[in-house]
């Protein structure tokens, strides 16, 4: 039998736990192969779940070998929920703070799913909830993002201060949470710990923004009844959550800002002067274009460069929201560079139009 086809084997017998057949597969010269890999066999026994496989493997290859990414036993024990091989490993003297590749702890790989039980047993042996990866995340941001409600309460319990974080990009648990749209954990963080209203990202993103782009209207109330949350407050290019809600299509959301916030459906945005109806042309969502138009947007706007949303639409050969657009009284007209949309246009659906309006 080949090399790639014993590793195989050996693998398959790990997996289903079949130790006997491995104790007798795996001699001194195939121990020191696997050695020599990184354990993988000890990591596939804890992944998943195979104690007794584990423990005559930790025996003959040694408690603490890494793979290719830097991943120990510990690690996939972790990350599986595998409760009984984290406990073992730990007893056996396993280092309960490893490093995998990307500085990720045992203990965040464990918060990247509901695994309480596998996080307390971390925590109980010494983990450190405050370690960052490096990407600046400790394990209380993963948990908001993965929306672990008992995880994150036992993590405050066990760590009061680790709400206090924020990534290399200076995104907090709050943006994290409410990006993703995890209501109860947004509850949670408003409740117990005390980010400041409005807290910016490094592109001046806040967490009421990442709400709104991603269309959680629930989470966007709750920060502006709960945080005094800014609705108009602007990113680092000027643009407001209404612009950001065009960009990604979020209609519910910018319903929301302009029907019940006020917010003027005209408003622009950057040095450029864009209004939503500009970002929702250039992005071809035609029906934010009928949403906006609805609320009352001027189909007429123009921005810094004197620019309709039809130059956007043609610019990304956008052919239903140009015919849109010029269905709902906007006509070609130069911008102040003299340009017409018309002659951005490459696809040959978009010139059609234009061949067609003047035919």
């Amino acid at each position: 039998m080949c090399a790639a086809a014993d590793a195989k084997w050996l693998l398959r017998l790990v997996r289903t736990g079949r130790l006997e057949e491995l104790r007798a597969a795996l001699g001194p010269e195939e121990a020191a192969l696997e050695a020599a890999r990184g354990a993988a066999l000890a990591h596939h026994a804890a992944r998943h779940g195979r104690l007794e496989v584990l423990a005559f493997l930790v025996g003959v290859l040694g408690l603490e070998g890494a793979d290719g990414d830097y991943k120990r036993p510990l690690h996939e024990a972790a990350a599986a929920g595998r409760a009984a091989c984290a406990r073992y490993l730990l007893r056996r003297g396993a280092a309960v703070d490893c490093l995998k590749k990307g500085d990720w702890t045992p203990l965040m790989m464990a918060c990247t799913k509901t695994n309480l039980e596998v996080i307390e047993l971390l925590v109980e042996h010494g983990a450190n909830p405050l370690l960052r990866n490096k990407d600046g995340w400790n394990c209380f941001h993963i948990a908001s993002r993965e929306g672990h409600l008992p995880v994150l309460q036992y993590l405050l319990d066990v760590s009061p201060t680790c709400w206090d974080t924020q990534s290399n990009i200076k995104r907090t648990p709050l943006h994290t949470a409410a990006m993703h749209g995890h209501f109860d954990v947004v509850e949670l963080l408003l409740a117990r710990c005390h980010y400041k209203p409005d807290s910016r990202d490094n592109c001046g993103v806040t967490p009421f923004m990442d709400a709104i782009q991603n269309g959680h209207v629930d989470i966007a109330r709750l920060l502006l009844e709960k945080h005094q949350a800014c609705p108009s407050a602007a990113d680092a290019l000027g643009a407001q959550a209404l612009h950001l809600a065009a960009v990604t299509a979020q209609d519910g959301a910018i319903r929301f800002l302009v029907s019940e916030l006020g917010t003027d459906v005209d408003a622009r945005a950057t040095a450029l002067r864009l209004t939503a109806l500009h970002y929702a042309a250039k992005e071809g969502h035609t029906h934010t274009i009928e949403t906006l138009l609805s609320l009352g947007a001027d189909v007429h706007a123009k921005d810094g460069k004197g620019r309709s949303g039809l130059h956007m639409a043609c610019a990304g050969q956008h052919a239903a929201c140009a015919r849109l657009l010029l269905g709902a009284g906007l006509r070609d007209v130069p911008d102040s560079a003299g340009g017409l949309a018309r002659r951005l246009a490459r696809d040959p659906r978009v010139l059609r139009l234009f061949q067609d309006a003047d035919a």
